[in-house]
């Protein structure tokens, strides 16, 4: 008798669970929002996106808002949505900050940017580690992608880099970076010969691995392109395009009848702009990229005449981090008003490069090169900041948006998932209060992210900003 009555009670229960619903993933449903299409520079109005988990499931007119009575609702207010912000160029570095910098990750969600390419430290165990925590929602910050250590030369003035005399000693880099599982390669050309330096491209290239570079005097730009440079890294670089004699001056450097000083020197005057655009039709022929990272000759150009004592930005940045802008501040200090002036030309004709760059189809990569050892360039306050240089430049907002957004993912192979707003893509997300179409400072205007499946509003952005400043505070404590 108990066991029938057992029965007819298990029965029972699996006659009630199979007719239990099944447990489904909660839906977001953002309404009442306006799309910017990165691609198309165009706005599309009254648009909701219906969200699962962190992927955007849908995108539908405002009016298929009934469709959705039981899903969670975000009233966008009217607001206008735009991707997540890369900053395509940063560094963590500094051996005895490693708090200082981990602190500041969240900032950047705070300031809107959802993914960053830090180009090489001598923090790079640290930043792998950061990357893994974060991609598992362990670590709140930004997606990382990292180049880990950068190959230079022997006796490099950089501290923490891949120092390499030889093509054994470059391939052995290569496979430890390899195993380090870096997501592109980095190479700077402090002491690192020219002939090396190429070698290094091309095996880079060959592994079928992203490569950045600065440019020595002892290579040609199109010497790099040619052996497979994937981005050049800092757009002064580019003004050597300018010259005719450039591939000859390059030549007399590696036979060592040209010093590095006396190719500085050749290059100061003579720049032809026509003779740059050919240059730069070489670039986008051989599919190279560019990141300007003009913030930071802006802000070496107005060292003399600007007061930074008082930036806001400072509340998040230790004694011990900005220490380390002493180095430029001093090195500068004895400079005449003629230098001065010529650095703010320098500086102005650089900037001038980019319509050029985008007329000959060159891509172009937002990033602010924030470091500790980068004076005044204050990591993710940056790249806002890069981003209206930009503009100031001649770039319309909607190309200025693409250099922050689908550029990068696309640089990185990662535009299926990231850099537009579309079905099957990351809900990597930004609400803005005013129209990035007609100004880029709106991108400053930050009410709302979405990020890793979650809503972070700005109450609660606020408040990560709070969190980092008491950090701050209290890693100087702990240092007396």
């Amino acid at each position: 008798m108990k066991l029938i009555r057992l029965s007819l009670i298990v029965t029972a229960a699996l006659a009630l669970f199979s007719c239990t619903p099944k447990v489904t993933e909660p839906l977001l449903v953002l309404h009442n929002v306006q799309l910017v299409d990165v691609t198309t520079g165009q706005l599309v109005q009254d648009q909701l996106l219906v969200i699962k988990q962190d992927r955007i499931q849908a995108i539908l007119p405002e009016a298929k808002l009934r469709d959705y009575p039981q899903a969670q609702q975000l009233d966008g207010g009217g607001r206008y949505l735009i991707p997540g912000l890369w900053d395509m160029h940063v560094h963590f570095e500094g051996r005895d900050l490693v708090e200082d910098n981990k602190l500041l990750l969240p900032v950047y969600l705070a300031y809107g940017i959802t993914g960053v390419r830090e180009a090489a430290s001598n923090l790079a165990p640290t930043v792998l580690n950061w990357r893994t925590l974060v991609d598992q929602n362990k670590l709140l910050g930004p997606k990382i992608f990292t180049a880990g250590q950068k190959f230079e030369g022997i006796n490099s003035l950089w501290d923490g880099d891949l120092e390499i005399g030889s093509e054994a000693d470059m391939l052995a880099g290569m496979d430890k970076l390899q195993q380090m599982q870096v997501d592109f390669i980095k190479i700077t050309e402090n002491t690192l010969q020219p002939d090396l330096y190429l070698a290094t491209i091309k095996e880079a290239k060959k592994r079928g691995l992203l490569v950045s570079s600065h440019v020595p005097y002892g290579t040609s730009i199109a010497q790099l392109a040619e052996a497979g440079l994937s981005s050049l890294e800092h757009a002064s670089y580019l003004l050597r395009l300018g010259f005719t004699d450039e591939a000859a001056v390059a030549a007399q450097v590696r036979a060592g009848t040209l010093t590095n000083q006396q190719a500085a020197e050749h290059y100061k005057t003579g720049f032809d702009q026509q003779q740059a655009l050919s240059g730069y039709r070489m670039l986008k022929q051989l599919n190279v990229a560019v990141t300007p990272t003009l913030i930071g000759g802006r802000q070496l150009a107005h060292l003399h005449d600007t007061d930074h004592s008082h930036d806001e930005f400072l509340k998040y940045l230790t004694k011990d981090f900005t220490s380390n802008y002493q180095w430029r501040i001093d090195r500068m200090a004895n400079e005449t008003p003629e230098q001065q002036q010529q650095r703010k030309d320098k500086e102005q004709l650089i900037a001038s490069q980019l319509p050029y760059l985008l007329q000959a189809g060159v891509t172009l990569l937002a990033g602010s090169d924030s470091a500790a050892l980068n004076t005044y360039v204050y990591p993710a306050q940056a790249l806002h900041d890069e981003l209206e240089l930009f503009q100031q430049a001649g770039l319309t907002p909607a190309q200025i948006l693409q250099t922050a957004t689908i550029n990068g993912a696309r640089f990185m192979h990662q535009d299926q998932d990231y850099g537009t707003i579309a079905v099957g893509k990351k809900a990597d997300l930004v609400l803005l209060n005013q129209n990035p179409l007609l100004d880029i400072k709106a991108s400053r205007s930050i009410e709302t992210l979405l990020y890793q499946g979650k809503v972070y509003n700005r109450a609660t952005l606020d408040q990560l900003l709070q969190q980092a400043e008491q950090r701050k505070l209290e890693l100087e404590q702990k240092a007396g």
